[in-house]
């Protein structure tokens, strides 16, 4: 791997390449170490994790769809203690960046579980999942209203050095607005964007298809939404974005850089073929280096000097 043609930064983080694993599909990492070597990539971010460990949403958890994914998982997870104590020891060795996913329910619990991870060495940023209903403000998301990524972020930021990264929702007014908000609050970064709200119906039955009813749309289809956001956002804020939604191929990891993202999170491929991300960085590597690219990072935002204003 030519670590000086694909390394990009995000935040205090140095990643030896730009394909991240997503939260959400990757596990704890530790899963995915039967199918590639960790050091390949440039990072993963695990699953979302609580300070208790959680159930999750009733069977069924997800549903196909043409180019996509619904899920309506829930949030399972097996809590901020368990995974300190059994998963982290695990990845001592592996020299590829670790993030943190976190929520929580109320602004002290984000605050609680960033002080835990902040004591970790091995942990090398943090990233907010901010897409939950905030019991405080009547259930409405954390990530919906501007003043309160601001909040959440900022209590955050005081309670750790680590690298901050923002996951955004793409259901908002403007994406920008809200980017800027967690950039004005200490981010280092955010990711865009979260999934899609979705759902789908069993004809047999005649009721929804999940259990929950309801779920996120993940995969190829909302890639092109996602872009759009990142190319708005990229536009106004001056911290790095990592894009989230419908990386498949290497030409989408490209895509996702010239519309302004420092680097990609894998999600839903992975599910297709858990070797994707690996390969994805193998690829990335011929197609600059066929190109005569001498950096990644020269891609970053190259598109805004050939599209006009966003409409």
């Amino acid at each position: 791997m030519n670590k000086r043609l694909l390394s990009t930064r995000i935040g205090r983080m140095l990643l030896k390449n730009p394909v991240i694993g997503a939260s959400g599909t990757f596990g704890y990492g530790i899963e995915y170490e039967r199918f590639f070597p960790l050091e390949r990539i440039g990072g993963f971010v695990t699953k979302g994790l609580s300070l208790r460990p959680r159930r999750g949403n009733p069977a069924p958890r997800i549903k196909e769809t043409p180019c996509g994914l619904i899920n309506s998982i829930g949030l399972e997870n097996i809590g901020m203690d368990a995974f300190l104590r059994s998963v982290l020891p695990r990845l001592e060795g592996t020299d590829t960046a670790v993030i943190v996913n976190i929520f929580g329910t109320t602004v002290d619990e984000y605050v609680e579980l960033a002080e835990r991870v902040d004591r970790f060495r091995r942990i090398d940023g943090i990233e907010l999942n901010i897409s939950c209903p905030n019991v405080e403000a009547g259930g409405a998301e954390f990530g919906k209203d501007p003043l309160v990524v601001h909040a959440v972020t900022s209590k955050v930021r005081e309670a750790t050095d680590k690298t901050l990264i923002v996951k955004l929702s793409p259901m908002v007014t403007s994406i920008v607005d809200v980017a800027l908000s967690a950039q004005s609050a200490g981010a280092d970064a955010v990711s865009i964007a979260n999934t899609y709200p979705a759902m789908a119906f069993d004809l047999e039955s005649g009721g929804p298809s999940l259990g929950a009813k309801t779920g996120g749309l993940s995969g190829p289809a909302i890639k092109p939404m996602t872009l759009k956001l990142v190319y708005d956002a990229y536009a106004r804020v001056r911290i790095p974005i990592i894009g989230v939604g419908g990386i498949i191929t290497v030409e989408d990891v490209v895509e996702y850089a010239i519309a302004g993202a420092s680097a990609v999170q894998v999600g839903t491929a992975s599910f297709i073929n858990p070797e994707t991300a690996d390969t994805l960085v193998r690829q990335l590597e011929e197609y600059l280096s066929a190109r005569g690219v001498q950096r990644f990072r020269a891609l970053v935002g190259s598109a805004k000097e050939r599209c006009p204003s966003s409409v």
